[in-house]
């Protein structure tokens, strides 16, 4: 199953960029238009756009919140690279957290010391897609950024109130009863929503991909009417041309099939791991969030855990390879120790919907045998 689901989405993905190329529409365009009424429609947000980094993403986010230059911007020492170097690029005060083991994500009292450094905003990076307890954040009443680049299509929980109100407004019609046809039981809301803005980076390592580029949205209508007049005067070197955008609308259409994928991976890694020294993040129990990788945290050196598996034939890299904690190693190893422990010591390990079956029971006996 896991070897069809790859060839169908591989040759969608093909077709999709080769009418491009055929139709000689390779800048932005109406993909990228229809790649915006695709996020909109399954996130459920206001407003979006479509740009060509991350970055960029984050660059008109802090220009259409418009804090003072020199304000103190948090972000997690685990969070990717671009978000310091935009920061400081943009003149701001980067303030660095720790997380913390269990998750890999800074946590309320971590954010609350940061404010006490001086931090005014948050970017909120919701690391290896473990959402955290967002509303514990939104009490501080402070701006925050989310960025969902690992954790896009998870949902937020909903609490046993919200989930009574929900259901009590999809109340099905008569004829809908009748037909069958009455909607499902609502999750939750998507993650990014609770945002001032939210960014999902479809980078080549994000969990939806298209080869580079991200989409920045508001949840709501008045933030989203700032950002507009933002994006109406951008020039046409910041938008997503819609060579990307052809391969990110295949991602986001097929992306229910490729996650039931990466969870029956994951189920079966983490029963591989069950009597094992080492051990992944702690995720909650239901199925709300997104499954983007396998991050195995070691009880052990990582290279000898690289050697080993390379052996085998499985190729793992450092999980946190990318992160500001890697790129200010010296600087930040004393005030971040948890989060330099886990940029020394989380695997990698391949976890993505084109591994075929026999690729996964190798890294499974991998996983089970690990020095």
């Amino acid at each position: 199953m896991i070897q069809t689901y790859s060839s169908t989405i591989r040759r969608k993905e093909m077709e999709a960029v080769l009418t491009c190329m055929v139709d000689e529409k390779i800048g932005p365009g109406e993909l990228n238009e229809r790649l915006i009424q695709t996020v909109k429609q399954l996130i459920g947000c206001d407003g979006a756009v479509a740009l060509r980094s991350s970055s960029i993403a984050l660059e008109y986010a802090l220009n259409a919140i418009n804090l003072p230059k020199e304000n103190g911007i948090m972000l997690s020492a685990l969070a990717p690279a671009w978000q310091i170097q935009t920061v400081e690029k943009l003149g701001y005060k980067p303030v660095v957290l720790d997380v913390v083991e269990e998750t890999g994500q800074v946590t309320p009292a971590i954010v609350e010391q940061g404010i006490k450094d001086g931090g005014t905003l948050l970017i909120l990076t919701e690391t290896m897609g473990i959402l955290p307890e967002i509303k514990s954040y939104l009490s501080f009443n402070i701006p925050i950024i989310e960025d969902i680049s690992q954790s896009a299509m998870s949902y937020y929980p909903m609490d046993d109130a919200e989930r009574a109100e929900a259901i009590k407004k999809m109340q099905p019609s008569q004829a809908q009863a009748e037909s069958g046809d009455a909607k499902e039981e609502p999750k939750g809301k998507r993650a990014g929503m609770y945002g001032v803005y939210s960014i999902m980076g479809m980078e080549d390592r994000d969990i939806i991909t298209s080869g580079g580029g991200a989409v920045l949205f508001a949840p709501s209508r008045r933030e989203w009417i700032v950002l507009k007049h933002l994006v109406d005067e951008a020039p046409a070197t910041d938008i997503l041309p819609d060579m990307n955008c052809a391969l990110a609308n295949v991602e986001l259409k097929e992306f229910e099939r490729n996650e039931k994928v990466r969870l029956e991976l994951y189920a079966l890694y983490t029963r591989a791991i069950m009597s094992s020294r080492h051990k992944t993040f702690v995720r909650a129990s239901d199925d709300c969030s997104t499954i983007y990788s396998f991050p195995l945290v070691l009880n052990s050196g990582f290279k000898d855990v690289k050697s080993y598996a390379q052996k085998k034939d499985i190729e793992v890299r450092p999980a946190f390879e990318n992160s500001i904690m890697a790129l200010r190693q010296e600087a930040l190893s004393k005030n971040c120790i948890c989060a330099n422990s886990l940029l020394l010591r989380t695997a990698l390990f391949p976890l993505y919907p084109r591994l075929n079956q026999k690729d996964a029971a190798r890294i499974v006996k991998v996983l089970s045998s690990l020095p």
